[in-house]
């Protein structure tokens, strides 16, 4: 692999037309500037130039590597640049993944944020569930993706990705606000044993969390319906259907007709975290938008 600074010195030595100039524009000695010349045509295994007792003259060979050289540099200053804009958040891009609920309300807070300060960074969103795109992360398909687990139950990640605990918020229940229940102020899981439910389908980590916890009470939860869509769900428990677990952040878009309840004495709880591989940690795009779903979760 041929040195950039023995090619600098060549280069340098053909735009001033002798070892001593060249070697006054580097801040060399003229016999340093001999040296790497004459490292470099060992490495090439060819003459690179022709020395006159005044003046010094490339051969052919040397004038087709400096033009070669012209051109590495030339990519090499446009690499310096790019990789310096990015660093400064001014170029570059970042592409993110999350689930609904967390992306309707802390991911895009957070896109909004970071897009009115940084405007010059491509910014790619995919939406599903964690179980389906954290090996898209791990592949570098992704930059950053949002992951959860509940109580109970195991995470959809490992530890070949770099995690990052976010928030951990209450899994509520969603009656109908007609329900004999609703005029509570808490509720108890055995207090819904005989109810019907609308719970995720059986490719979200949802579904086993709700028959888990159900479990926990003494009780197999009968399913009517498997929704993945947290807003038909409620639109299902308001029509009086079944009932249902809602994370504390979609109640922020709560259904009209829907009772939100904490269940006691033991709330069941989700954990929401950001992931990454370990090399992105130094990436100015990542740090960043890290830093911004922080500040949204903090948020009241």
């Amino acid at each position: 692999m041929l040195e950039i600074r023995r090619l600098k010195v060549l280069r340098e030595v053909a735009l001033r037309g002798s070892i001593t100039a060249a070697a006054e524009a580097l801040s060399y000695t003229p016999s340093a500037v001999s040296q790497q010349i004459a490292a470099l045509e060992r490495e090439m295994a060819a003459v690179l130039v022709e020395r006159g007792p005044r003046s010094i003259a490339l051969t052919e060979a040397g004038r087709v590597l400096v033009e070669h050289t012209e051109g590495v540099l030339e990519q090499l200053d446009l690499a310096d640049e790019q990789v310096r804009a990015i660093a400064g958040l001014k170029g570059g891009r970042l592409r993110l993944a999350t689930f609904r609920s967390v992306g309707e309300t802390l991911v895009a807070q957070a896109l909004m944020d970071f897009h009115l300060a940084y405007p010059a960074v491509e910014l790619a969103l995919t939406e599903g569930e964690p179980e389906e795109y954290l090996d898209r992360l791990a592949r570098a398909e992704l930059d950053l993706a949002l992951s959860f687990d509940y109580d109970g139950i195991p995470p959809p990640h490992d530890d070949t990705l770099a995690c990052e605990h976010l928030l951990t918020e209450e899994m509520l229940i969603a009656l109908p606000k007609d329900h004999q229940l609703a005029t509570r102020t808490t509720v108890t899981l055995a207090d819904l044993a005989a109810e019907s439910w609308i719970i995720s389908s059986t490719r979200s980590s949802v579904h086993a969390f709700t028959a888990t916890i159900c479990r926990w009470e003494g009780f197999e939860p009968q399913v009517a319906f498997e929704i993945d869509d947290y807003h038909m769900a409620q639109a299902l428990v308001a029509a009086s259907v079944g009932v249902t677990f809602l994370p504390a952040l979609s109640t922020r878009t709560a259904h009209p007709g829907v009772r939100v309840l904490p269940v006691r004495p033991r709330p069941p709880r989700r954990r929401i975290y950001t992931m990454q591989r370990e090399l992105e940690r130094v990436s100015p795009c990542v740090a960043e938008m890290t830093r911004l779903l922080r500040e949204a979760a903090a948020a009241p």
